[in-house]
C-alpha cells in the first residue's frame, strides 16, 4: 500500500501552536493514548509517575541547544550576513546555513560580535550549506555564548524570555540546533520522585539538527530522504535497557530523538549495545519497533516525519484520532505545547 504525505495532514488553528512555555513546566496537559486500544485519558504532566511502574526505564536526550543564529557582516565591506549552525565537523569547524547564500563564496570572510567570532568559508555543499572555519580567543563555545542567538523554530513568533526554557533541565552535551521538546516538561524534583518510586532514567546523545523541521515534500513518502544527526548511546544506557528488557520493565523513550537513537542502534547493531554514530533512520506506520515499549512525545506538525513515527508506534488510526481530539480539546500544540504519553 502506497503511502501518502496528505494521509498525515489534519487541521490545526494556527492559535493551538504554542508560543510561550507554561509554568512550572510539569503543568503541561499530558493526553495518555493507550497504543494498542486508543483509549484517551486527559491528565497533567505532573501526574505522569500514575501511569509507569517500578522497573519502567525512562530513556532521555541529554543534548543542549546552543546559540547556534548568528547576526554579522562580511568582513571587506559590512554585507550583512545571518549563520545558523547545524552540525560541528571538526575543532572550531561547522556546516551551517547562511543567508544570503550567494555572499558566501569560497574565502570568504565574516565577523560577529565586533570580532569576538571570525569565519571564513572553506567548501560550498552541493545542498548549498557551507563548510566553515571559526576563529576566536579562547573557548568557542564560550564565544558562541556571548554572540549567538537561541534558534527557535520558525513557528514561534514571540520572543523568549529566558533562554534556559528552551533547555531540558537534565541537558549538557552541547551541540543541538534545535530542543528535544518531549523532555522540557521534566523538573528537577520531578526527576527525583520518579527515581524514589523505583523508575529508572538513563541517558543518550542525539544532536537535534534543522532537518527536524524539513517538511516533507514527496507525496510518495518513502521517497522522502531523511536527514542524518550524530547519537551516542553510553554503556551504562545500554545496559540499563537490556537489564529493564531481561527483567520485563518497559523501556520509554522520552522524545521522538532518544527513540531514534535506540531503535536506530538496533537498525545497525542487531541489539542494543554501546554505540556512536549517526543515523538516518525514518520510522512510518509498518515498521516493527526492537527497544521501545513507551513514547513521551509531543504534538508535530501536520505532513512530518515525527507524526510518521507516532502513527507507527500506536497505529495510524489511534494517531489521528489522537490528534484530532487533541484539536477539539483545545491542546497546545508543538515546541512549547503539550504532550502525550503513549503507552
Amino acid at each position: 500500500m502506497e503511502l501518502l504525505k496528505s494521509d498525515f495532514f489534519y487541521e490545526l488553528p494556527e492559535e493551538l501552536i504554542a508560543q510561550t512555555p507554561v509554568e512550572p513546566r510539569n503543568s503541561s496537559r499530558m493526553m495518555c493514548v493507550d497504543r494498542f486500544t486508543g483509549g484517551i485519558t486527559h491528565d497533567h504532566f505532573y501526574n505522569l509517575c500514575n501511569y509507569l511502574k517500578e522497573g519502567d526505564l525512562l530513556v532521555m536526550n541529554d543534548s543542549r541547544v546552543i546559540p547556534a543564529r548568528l547576526y554579522g557582516e562580511k568582513a571587506d565591506n559590512r554585507t550583512f550576513i545571518e549563520f545558523l549552525l547545524l552540525e560541528q565537523r571538526a575543532e572550531k569547524v561547522w556546516e551551517i546555513i547562511c543567508r544570503p547564500g550567494k555572499k558566501a563564496k569560497v574565502g570568504t570572510k565574516f565577523v560577529f560580535g565586533d570580532g569576538r567570532l571570525n569565519a571564513e568559508v572553506v567548501e560550498v555543499k552541493e545542498d548549498g550549506n557551507r563548510i566553515v572555519k571559526f576563529e576566536c580567543e579562547g573557548n568557542f563555545f564560550t564565544a558562541l555564548e556571548d554572540v549567538g542567538q537561541m534558534p527557535l523554530p520558525p513557528y514561534i513568533k514571540q520572543k523568549l524570555e529566558d533562554s534556559e526554557r528552551y533547555q531540558t533541565v537534565y541537558s549538557r552535551e552541547l551541540g543541538s540546533a534545535a530542543a528535544p521538546t518531549a523532555g522540557l516538561h521534566f523538573t528537577k524534583d520531578m526527576l527525583e520522585d520518579i527515581k524514589s518510586r523505583g523508575i529508572n532514567t538513563a541517558f543518550v546523545t542525539l544532536h537535534v539538527g534543522l532537518g527536524t523541521f524539513r517538511p516533507v515534500k514527496e507525496e510518495n513518502v518513502l521517497k522522502h530522504k531523511m536527514h542524518s544527526e550524530h547519537f551516542v548511546l553510553p554503556e551504562i544506557t545500554a545496559n540499563l535497557v537490556n537489564q529493564t528488557k531481561k527483567s520485563g520493565g518497559r523501556v520509554i523513550a522520552v522524545g521522538t530523538t532518544a527513540c531514534r537513537t535506540l531503535e536506530g542502534v538496533f537498525q545497525q547493531c542487531g541489539e542494543i549495545r554501546p554505540h556512536e554514530g549517526y543515523t538516518d533512520i525514518f520510522i512510518y506506520p509498518s515498521y516493527e519497533f526492537k527497544c521501545i515499549d513507551g513514547l513521551i512525545t509531543n504534538f508535530h506538525l501536520p505532513e512530518s516525519t515525527l507524526i510518521m513515527l507516532v502513527s507507527a508506534f500506536m497505529g495510524y488510526e489511534n494517531t489521528m484520532n489522537a490528534y484530532r481530539t487533541a484539536v477539539a480539546e483545545k491542546y497546545r500544540f508543538f515546541s512549547f505545547g503539550d504532550c502525550m504519553c503513549i503507552l
